[in-house]
């Protein structure tokens, strides 16, 4: 991948070309950010390709993501093919497919290509040793080698503890990015032996542009979709392709909200929050955590409705007999601020395999607590 099909990010772009070019390269560098695979395999790419012999040949292997001095590492968990000890190594022919069909895919649409949706990928022990085993190898074509670790923060305890002293002290011209999205769970002992280097999202300009450009698509579908996006092109395109389906995930919040309202002085309702958090907590668990980022979205875009603020609003419901210009005064300022926490809360324990149920069942009777909160403290 070159610099040139990275979107936006030209200040960056700029930076990792010019230290490339001047020799001064980090040996172990850390992009936090959204949608940082391309901006690295690019970055990868100068680095390998830059000296070469046959820099032609050395472009050719990076755009099939072939190159032997590029080695790269991803969540992985054991499917019908591989049954334990799974390792990125054996899915390298799927995942290849899988970046160059979408080179900003997430964490979630890679399981889903192994069909393993419902469990949560990780980067364990057995890939620390891989790592190691492969960068104390010569570069194949003597010059650097990259190690790219995508999602490095699915690294468990004993994997990362296992990589710190190749991380310190790296063999010779080899350079590792470790790609990253939720910077707190790293350990601390990983982020200081690494350069940090924070991406910027894009902006919804350079977003509905690369539609535009990319899909073909109609400029006001495209900021549409940018709108909604929150700085991420993969969620951008998501929206897209999603414009004529009917989300889940609305049908969930509509019907959690119509519950909560039935709740006030109403206990037999309770039996229908229970059957609401049961129905959430039967799907996979990446799914549980993007509906709750979806929930945190959804009370955001009513608070802005109800402050007047309507060119920020991008939500439009689908689902029949739901006005969200009416749900808005139910969201303000004297409970966004807990709604947010609350959810933020599940998504924490969803994270680190908290009984779904619980958690469910949990966040719908503070929601509805939250929900009949008046605007004013009593």
């Amino acid at each position: 991948m070159l610099f040139s099909d990275v979107i936006g990010l030209d200040t960056i772009k700029s930076h990792l070309i010019s230290s490339t070019q001047q020799g001064r390269i980090p040996h172990a560098q850390l992009f936090v950010g959204q949608g940082l695979l391309p901006i690295a395999l690019a970055y990868a790419q100068a680095i390998l390709c830059q000296h070469s012999e046959n820099p032609q040949t050395c472009a050719t292997m990076m755009s099939n993501l072939a190159h032997p001095d590029l080695h790269v590492v991803f969540p992985v968990a054991t499917t019908e093919k591989i049954k334990s000890n799974p390792v990125s190594s054996l899915f390298m022919e799927e995942w290849r497919e899988f970046v160059i069909n979408n080179p900003y895919g997430n964490l979630f649409q890679w399981l889903q290509t192994l069909g393993i949706e419902n469990k949560q990928g990780q980067i364990g022990v057995a890939e620390s040793h891989e790592i190691i085993k492969k960068l104390s190898l010569k570069a194949y074509q003597g010059g650097y080698k990259v190690m790219i670790i995508w999602y490095a923060e699915k690294m468990n305890t004993e994997a990362a503890n296992k990589i710190l002293k190749i991380l310190e002290e790296p063999p010779h011209k080899t350079v590792f990015l470790l790609l990253c999205e939720d910077q707190s769970m790293l350990l601390d002992t990983i982020i200081s032996r690494c350069q940090l280097l924070e991406i910027p999202l894009l902006s919804e300009e350079q977003i509905a542009q690369a539609l535009v450009q990319r899909l073909d698509c109609n400029y006001e579908v495209a900021r549409d979709c940018a709108r909604q996006a929150n700085g991420n092109y993969n969620t951008a395109l998501e929206h897209f392709q999603n414009l004529n389906q009917n989300h889940p995930f609305e049908a969930w919040t509509i019907q959690w909200i119509r519950t909560a309202f039935k709740a006030k002085g109403n206990p037999a309702v309770i039996h229908d929050l229970l059957v609401w958090s049961e129905q959430i907590a039967t799907s996979s668990r990446e799914v549980q955590k993007y509906f709750l980022e979806y929930c945190i979205e959804f009370f955001r875009q009513a608070l802005l409705l109800n402050y007047e603020a309507s060119s920020l609003v991008y939500l439009k419901t689908k689902l029949p007999g739901f006005d969200l210009k009416k749900f808005a005064p139910f969201v303000h300022g004297n409970n966004i601020i807990p709604i947010v926490e609350v959810l933020e809360e599940a998504s924490y324990h969803i994270e680190r395999n908290g009984n779904p149920k619980v958690i469910f069942s949990d966040l719908s009777f503070k929601l509805t607590r939250l929900l009949h909160q008046p605007m004013q403290p009593a």
